[in-house]
């Protein structure tokens, strides 16, 4: 089984061009976070999904915003996905799913095997694990062994391109997502996108 990858927070013209290049198997876009220097607005987020390869996923990423807005990222066709970065409850993506019919991606913050079962009692389709938000720190990857996860995950938190082939070996995800480790100064850098996909390409796992 091929190892999917995402990498995210796209907010510029040539980031788009360079995941075109390299066809990432999905891409994210950070929206309502303005704390986030990658934040990007409905208009902007819809303007580069029509740059992007229509083989690319894109992914509306926020944390705690308002639902009705968010789901808006998916009405408009600007996200064909949409991911939970922060507190989101039960109630929250219940309400997320009767108004989208998009994928729904929860991120779980990891301080230990209890944090991943807990988030698989959720309505979600897919959970995102993480050290934190978007702190581009790795976590424990033993716990996730531990917790016995039955939904098919995303790992983050401290991937690059020269780590993320062995952190995908060792336990199995779903897909490995990348952000600050795809970029020099805080913006994209082509050269480790396409050695970021490249590395993932050549990794099978079993499952």
């Amino acid at each position: 089984m091929s190892v999917k990858i995402k990498l995210c927070g796209m907010f510029r013209d040539e980031d788009i061009d360079y995941v075109n290049e390299a066809l990432p198997d999905y891409i994210g876009f950070i929206v309502m976070f303005p704390k986030s220097h990658r934040n990007i607005d409905l208009e902007t987020a819809l303007r580069l999904k029509k740059r992007l390869d229509s083989r690319i996923k894109s992914v509306a990423v926020s944390v705690d915003a308002p639902v009705e807005q968010f789901a808006e990222f998916a009405h408009s066709g600007a996200a064909d996905l949409l991911q939970l970065h922060g507190n989101e409850n039960a109630e929250y993506i219940s309400r997320l799913r009767t108004l989208t019919n998009v994928p729904i991606i929860k991120a779980v913050k990891v301080t230990d095997f209890s944090d991943i079962k807990a988030a698989e009692t959720l309505d979600a389709d897919f959970l995102l694990l993480d050290s934190g938000t978007g702190s581009g720190k790795a976590f424990d990857h033993s716990v996730i062994r531990r917790a016995e996860i039955k939904k098919p995950f995303f790992l983050a938190g401290g991937l690059t391109p020269e780590n993320l082939a062995q952190a995908a070996r060792k336990v199995n995800p779903y897909a490995v997502d990348l952000s600050s480790g795809i970029e020099t100064n805080g913006l994209k850098d082509r050269e480790k996108i396409l050695a970021a996909v490249d590395a993932v390409r050549a990794v099978k796992i079993h499952g």
